[in-house]
């Protein structure tokens, strides 16, 4: 690549310049001399452009003073801000102002509004009709892992996979998408890069630009399938992410608190529990139960619900392949990843098929089969 051109690029995506010449230069095929040097050249810009946002800022601030009629002197307070468009926005207070509780209640609220996410295109609300629930269960996607693929690759892996599964479903009345999300969603815990309990963890990306990757990649796929129908999302803590899973999941709830389409479960258990017609799910990552001890575990926990279903099953993550199997008539089923491998699992001989799955839920029939796409 040549040197301007990956200039520009660490200047549109500055993530990579905390990440240092050795990642760059792996990246985008340059030597890492060239790396360091573009570093340098795309933060020496960054820095410039700051200043002279700054610069305009206090110019556009003067001319406001000017064309108001208002003495620099009798200004006792001023607050800044940009909108999403990038118009500078002033509010100056004097000494002659004398607000109303009514006045700073709405400069407050029409300060929010700006910082407001959009609601997009709307799907009807839920109701009742005569369709299926569509579970698209993708969990140990291991959001900044260090494998072969770049970040922004094993994104577009996730959508596709999600895109692929919907449209095999084209043929269903699906009522609504059930997806639980997390099940080491992320790979550490963050700034310390281990599990939860402390294992290291080789990391391709930071542990901020991991945590809003991984939120903005979530969002990605919510809004994709609430644009067919509204979407229960189900948030289950993995043993890579227990801590973090739980503020992506409040993110994610606070992100959709407005909209009637999007229903988030980030309640304080780690078992989380969906009942639909005559099925009753349970999902947990799998690494702390015994399979064999899971339905009595739904039978303590959810008695009504587990009186009230004739349906059982437990989805678990964790062991990143397929496996089935069956107590007193409860499905125990732990669902395959499509996370690609990293240099400890391939030294471990560790390798299974990268599975994407979605199960179609009956009301009245209970699980009447999945669909499942490959990952090459």
């Amino acid at each position: 690549m040549k040197q301007h051109l990956l200039i520009e690029t660490l200047k549109d995506k500055p993530g990579y310049l905390k990440s240092g010449p050795t990642r760059v230069s792996q990246v985008f095929n340059v030597s890492i001399d060239n790396a360091l040097k573009a570093i340098r050249e795309a933060k020496r810009q960054l820095k410039l452009d700051n200043s002279n946002s700054s610069d305009n800022r206090i110019t556009e601030f003067e001319n406001y003073l000017s064309e108001n009629g208002i003495e620099r002197d009798s200004v006792t307070s001023v607050k800044f801000w940009q909108t999403m468009k990038g118009e500078q926005r002033f509010s100056v207070v004097t000494k002659d102002d004398k607000l109303s509780i009514e006045e700073i209640k709405k400069e407050i609220e029409e300060f929010a509004t700006i910082f407001s996410p959009t609601v997009f295109k709307q799907s009807p609300p839920f109701q009742e009709k005569d369709g299926v629930a569509y579970e698209i269960s993708l969990p140990d996607i291991h959001y900044g892992k260090l494998t072969e693929l770049t970040i922004e690759a094993a994104e577009e892996q996730f959508m596709s996979t999600i895109h692929s599964l919907v449209e095999k479903a084209k043929g269903l009345d699906i009522e609504k998408f059930i997806l639980p999300i997390g099940n080491d969603g992320m790979n550490s815990e963050g700034m310390r890069f281990t599990t939860t309990k402390g294992t290291f963890q080789h990391d391709s990306i930071g542990w901020r630009e991991s945590f809003q990757g991984y939120c903005m990649l979530m969002t990605r796929a919510i809004d994709y399938l609430k644009a067919k129908a509204p979407v229960q999302v189900v948030v289950v803590s993995g043993n890579h992410d227990f801590e973090r899973m739980f503020y992506a999941g409040d993110f994610i709830k606070g992100w959709y608190r407005n909209d009637k389409n999007v229903v988030v479960d980030n309640s304080m258990e780690s078992r989380k529990y969906v009942e639909y017609g005559v099925n009753m799910i349970m999902y947990t990552h799998g690494d702390k139960e015994k399979p064999s001890e899971m339905p009595l575990i739904m039978a303590t926990e959810q008695p009504e619900m587990f009186a009230r279903c004739s349906v059982r099953e437990v989805h678990c993550g964790h062991l990143h392949k397929e496996m089935v199997n069956e107590y007193r008539g409860i499905k125990v089923r732990f669902i395959p990843s499509i996370c690609a491998n990293d240099d400890w699992h391939r030294t471990m001989g560790y390798s299974a098929l990268r599975t994407g799955q979605a199960y179609i839920w009956s009301k009245t029939n209970g699980l009447e089969g999945y669909l499942q796409t490959i990952v090459k």
